[in-house]
């Protein structure tokens, strides 16, 4: 039986490294690792792949995720995309259309710009199969529940933080492994991809506020009009979830959504969810993506199931270069500074600049905005910015490399330079000269450098006093620059 086993693997690889493509079947968990391996070790020119495992499941199964991009190494302001299928193990279509997401974005690197222009500016990891276990367990039938939860029992969109309230966390493997995943990689766009309806779920899930009754409440994010527009784009693109169908490859569907998009609450709330995570903790935008109608479709209908989710999934994926990107760095150390708390002005919730770069991102509409910056030991700082519209064409982050001044650094010098402090009054000496108060250090900058009117009115902008400082004896004057 062994033997038996070890020889249809060996065809199964020969035909992979030979053909170059995918059956629509559904392939065991270990077959996907080959196809990730062999993607993996054929990659084609400018095409950068990483294969690794995020994990184990409780059964010894690895958590594989292949990343691929094309991007420049070490270039700043990439994001990063992840696709994530087969949460629920009785939802197998999902590892299926991703597979071939893989190859086809490898297929048409070279004749496809959209393709292109996506590898060039992202970087994209695919998980097919989120719950291993749960798939080894699950049965060929539409709707049965067999699977669904890890080897466990635990139901892994169920297993997370809340953002509203304390929930039931039972830490399995898999989530763990993903939770340290999201700390590790800065994660600014996602879709998990689910089966038992058609329809693209954006959050909140759960809810704020959980009441007595039966009533149908919306639960908004504070970027609601980005999540709406991110359903639409994959509803709009997708084959038939836009029809708002009551039937899908032949299954009924028991929920019909008008232009096949839905708030989660509104479907109906539930606590612990991963997509409710990813934004309220990590500040990514991740979709719920039911794609069929029937949890476990038949194998003859993948190949269907492919075309329709095909442009969804390209266009979904673009989404993640509209927004901001930018860098924080320290003024005097020119190092980055990473943990920063961001946010936007008028949207209650915050995100971080990454631990060990300072880069950020955040997905927004086309508009201006303003970026609020804190950080430990440095002054605040408000930064004005368009995000422009690239309707028709391919779009661009904004990029911005901010500055934050350092608010215990001190420097004294005899030329004429500008100190910024927070403190309007100004302590003075016994010759009636004005000095700065020892108590509210200050940043100093040389007048004589040529970005110094820039530099005034960056500070300016921060609402920042300036003070010139001449021959080591401070004048008080505010700068308008």
């Amino acid at each position: 039986m062994r033997l038996e086993k070890y020889t249809s693997y060996m065809i199964f690889l020969y035909y992979a490294m030979v053909v170059g493509a995918l059956e629509f079947k559904y392939h065991s968990n270990k077959e996907i690792e080959i196809v990730l391996r062999n993607f993996h070790n054929t990659s084609i020119r400018n095409i950068r792949t990483e294969m690794h495992s995020i994990g184990k499941t409780k059964n010894g199964n690895n958590l594989w995720v292949l990343m691929i991009t094309a991007s420049k190494p070490g270039m700043p302001g990439i994001p990063n995309v992840k696709l994530i299928g087969n949460m629920h193990g009785n939802e197998a279509a999902g590892r299926e259309v991703l597979l071939q997401f893989i190859e086809y974005l490898r297929t048409n690197y070279t004749s496809d710009k959209e393709v292109a222009w996506l590898l060039n500016h992202t970087k994209i990891h695919i998980m097919p199969s989120m719950n291993p276990d749960g798939f080894e367990k699950a049965n060929d039938v539409c709707n049965e529940q067999r699977g669904r939860a890890n080897s466990l029992g635990v139901d892994l969109n169920r297993d997370f933080p809340d953002p509203f309230h304390k929930n039931l966390i039972r830490n399995a493997s898999e989530s763990i492994a993903m939770r340290k995943w999201m700390d590790e990689t800065p994660f600014i766009l996602s879709a998990a991809l689910h089966g038992g309806a058609l329809v693209a779920n954006y959050p909140f899930d759960s809810l704020r506020v959980i009441w007595s009754d039966d009533r149908v409440v919306e639960s908004p994010t504070p970027d609601n009009d980005v999540f709406r527009h991110l359903a639409m784009v994959y509803s709009q693109n997708h084959l038939t979830m836009h029809k708002s169908m009551d039937r899908h490859l032949g299954e009924k569907c028991n929920v019909i959504f008008k232009d096949g998009i839905t708030n989660g609450a509104v479907w109906y709330s539930f606590e612990g969810g991963m997509g409710d995570y990813n934004y309220a903790k990590h500040g990514c935008m991740e979709l719920t993506l039911e794609i069929s109608c029937c949890k476990y479709p038949k194998a003859n209908k993948l190949e269907t199931l492919w075309l329709e989710n095909k442009k969804a999934l390209l266009k979904f994926s673009l989404e993640a270069n509209k927004g901001i990107a930018g860098q924080i760095i320290d003024k005097l150390t020119k190092k980055p500074v990473g943990n920063a708390k961001l946010s936007i002005v008028g949207r209650n919730i915050t995100f971080h600049s990454f631990k060990v770069t300072g880069e950020f991102w955040r997905l927004l509409l086309p508009g201006s905005y303003k970026l609020n910056i804190e950080a430990k030991g440095y002054h605040t700082q408000l930064v004005e910015f368009t995000v422009g519209n690239y309707s028709g064409s391919l779009p661009q982050l904004t990029f911005k490399k901010i500055f934050v001044y350092n608010a215990t650094v001190f420097t004294t010098t005899t030329s004429t330079t500008v100190a910024t402090t927070r403190t309007p009054s100004i302590n003075k000496s016994k010759n009636n000269s004005h000095v700065l108060p020892k108590r509210h250090p200050a940043v100093v900058l040389t007048s004589s450098g040529d970005n110094f009117r820039t530099e005034c009115m960056t500070l300016a902008a921060a609402n920042m006093e300036i003070l010139v400082q001449e021959n080591s004896v401070v004048n008080e004057k505010l700068s308008n620059t």
